[in-house]
């Protein structure tokens, strides 16, 4: 008898200490950062910030050398994401806070009437990576910053395809890191914090070299740590089903604030440095660059505390974990990404990364990490875009779908099976900065800079030999710009929204 109650308590035991079994369809976690440069962690060459367990995913996965982000600003690049559609046919092209509500930028209007809050929204019925993987039978969660559509509109998360929101609905309120409040699904809520609007620069008569200066921007509640403990509880729940969350962080986007102990960490390292006193916009701070580096070692750290959840939760085995940036390195805000090299060996400085086509603006980091399924520590020269995501995903949860993206499932690429089709081209515009197009085919890069100007001139780069693009060679190869001329003339669609039509273009 002894021995059979024995027996049963350790049947018992392991029944309840054994992994989930989701073997008909993975987790999938795809976590986007905010302007993070290509070369901003350890594993594609940064050598001043440490990013010690986003390295460790590039260890046990897939690091891709060629992947490009949906537009070189944050709004654009999240739609062509999420619905996998080109920046030619894609609903958002541009930033559009959509100004003939009222006072948008006003931070204390926004507070007192949510309706001044948000960008302009995606559509009713949008095919997008969280309605395709909801209706498979995923529970979705979108947590971090959304920017796709304001409170009280078709846009909302809530109306795209996911089951829970928590965070900033705002790109405008995202500008401070201790705002007075965000969102859970519809409704505000609320934080212990006081009204700093975005932006507010240092007392006139504070002397700059005393850190006690900085004090008032740094408040009670810190919007990255709340939506953190957000994440955890999402994936307590849902460990036994199937999930995807969409976690899109707002580091290390302007402005720099971070607990002391990061910023320690740096100045430390780093040593005393010139303060930034809000020359280009936002806060400013004490300690720069140390301030930069520890929001993206907090994220790094994060990071490590996910997948270590994931492992006590038994499911890691099983999960697919994405980690990108939804455009290159910005220039604003007290960043110094020349000192930081953040887009290496692309050009880092102002109008070659963050607002321009220029590879520094679009060229991003993506790293796959799937312990059943992907190959350690390998490295692609695939050519892939954000558009590629949808497709991708919707493979790997066993959807058979209609819906026509401009992606190609990279599938593949992250399963070395030898199958994967490659795109002719890739395509970009962007209705601001000048006016934009860029087309990728093979080692040529085709760019328009100045549309808006009346320059419709083609510059023509070979991206083997310069990837800094920095010797156009448009005169060398006409038919080749010819090709790329007529690309950009075809996959070209007048946008819905005057904002972001292109008359030069022919809209």
């Amino acid at each position: 008898m002894k021995h059979t109650f024995f027996a049963l308590f350790i049947i018992i035991f392991i029944s309840c200490n054994r992994p989930a079994d989701h073997t008909l369809k993975p987790n999938i976690i795809y976590i986007l950062a905010d302007d993070l440069g290509y070369a901003e962690l350890g594993a594609y060459g940064q050598e001043k910030i440490e990013t010690p367990h986003i390295d460790r995913l590039a260890e046990t996965g897939i690091k891709f050398a060629q992947h490009y982000a949906g537009s070189p600003v944050c709004a654009p690049s999240r739609c062509v994401l999420l619905t996998g559609k080109h920046s030619g046919r894609a609903q958002i092209r541009g930033n559009d806070e959509w100004p003939s509500r009222g006072e948008v930028w006003d931070y204390v209007s926004m507070i007192k009437d949510s309706t001044l809050e948000g960008q302009r929204p995606l559509k009713r019925g949008t095919v997008t990576i969280g309605t395709l993987l909801k209706e498979a039978g995923y529970t979705t969660a979108a947590v971090g910053k959304w920017g796709l559509g304001a409170p009280h509109t078709e846009g909302i998360p809530n109306k795209q395809g996911f089951d829970l929101f928590y965070g900033y609905n705002c790109q405008r309120q995202a500008h401070t890191y201790y705002p007075v409040h965000l969102y859970k699904n519809e409704n505000r809520v609320y934080l212990d914090n006081d009204t700093i609007p975005p932006h507010t620069k240092l007392d006139k008569d504070a002397d700059p070299l005393d850190p006690g200066s900085y004090a008032r921007f740094t408040l009670n509640n810190y919007s990255p740590d709340l939506m953190f403990k957000e994440i955890q509880a999402f994936v307590m729940e849902n460990k036994d089903n199937p999930f995807f969350l969409y976690w899109a962080t707002p580091i290390p986007h302007a402005p720099f604030q971070v607990t002391d102990e990061w910023v320690k960490k740096y100045v430390d390292k780093f040593g005393d440095e010139d303060p930034y006193l809000s020359k280009s916009g936002y806060f400013p701070h004490r300690y720069p660059h140390a301030a930069y580096a520890g929001m993206i070692s907090y994220m790094d750290d994060q990071v490590g505390q996910l997948v270590a959840q994931l492992k006590r939760l038994g499911i890691y085995e099983n999960t697919l974990i994405m980690f990108s940036s939804d455009n290159g390195p910005t220039f604003n805000g007290g960043s110094d990404s020349e000192w930081f090299d953040s887009a290496k060996p692309f050009k880092s400085d102002q109008g070659w990364g963050k607002g321009s086509l220029r590879e520094g603006g679009i060229r991003v980091p993506m790293i796959a990490s799937w312990p059943a399924k992907i190959l350690p520590g390998t490295t692609t020269d695939h050519v892939s875009a954000f558009y590629d995501v949808l497709p991708t995903l919707a493979e790997v949860a066993g959807i058979s779908t209609d819906y026509k993206s401009d992606g190609i499932s990279f599938l593949s690429v992250l399963l070395d099976d030898g199958g994967q089709k490659a795109h002719d081209f890739l395509y970009w515009e962007f209705p601001a900065y000048n006016g934009q197009q860029a087309v990728r085919m093979g080692k040529w890069k085709g760019i328009r800079m100045n549309i808006f100007k009346g320059d419709m001139k083609i510059e023509l780069f070979d991206l083997e030999n310069d990837p800094r693009e920095q010797h156009d060679v448009a005169g060398e190869y006409p038919e080749v710009v010819s090709k790329i001329e007529r690309i950009m003339e075809k996959e070209h669609t007048v946008a819905d929204n005057e904002r972001f039509k292109i008359k030069e273009l022919g809209d």
